[in-house]
């Protein structure tokens, strides 16, 4: 499966428009826009931004590639050199801004408990215990049919 955008194109460009907005994003405040830029494409375009898989974590979805990459900031804002977002076209750009402006004025602690009473992240997790480490799978087709029924 093609990415329509990457998932480190699709953190520049969060990282970039929080911090012209005048934010900063922490790791889990990250992972949880992606998982919402790519929960929300899903659902309208019926197809994903990108292949890669986000995982039932404690703390949420997490696209792993993107923790690794910034987990050295740990609960910290992420204050990393980043290269310019290279975003294929204006539509992905209106896409992932609307997801700023919805979703970008929660805390990462709201964002996590929205999170965590929605589907897929409980589906995934089945019987886990909610402070047990998992890297269950949330499936794209799991998400796209929850945010399908809020549309």
């Amino acid at each position: 499966m093609k990415n329509i955008i990457s998932p480190e194109n699709t953190a520049n460009f969060f990282l970039s428009e929080c911090r012209e907005r005048g934010e900063v994003l922490t790791n889990l405040k990250l992972q949880k826009l992606l998982y919402y830029a790519q929960a929300w494409y899903l659902a309208l375009k019926d197809k994903p931004l990108f292949s890669e898989d986000f995982e039932a974590w404690v703390h949420g979805p997490v696209l792993p590639s993107q923790y690794q990459r910034f987990k050295k900031s740990e609960w910290r804002p992420i204050l990393d050199e980043i290269s310019s977002p290279n975003i294929p076209n204006d539509k992905i750009i209106s896409h992932l801004t609307e997801v700023v402006n919805v979703f970008g004025i929660e805390t990462a602690s709201n964002l996590e408990l929205m999170t965590h009473n929605e589907s897929p992240w409980k589906n995934a997790r089945q019987d886990i215990p909610i402070d047990k480490p998992s890297n269950a799978i949330i499936t794209k087709e799991s998400m796209k049919s929850f945010y399908k029924t809020l549309i």
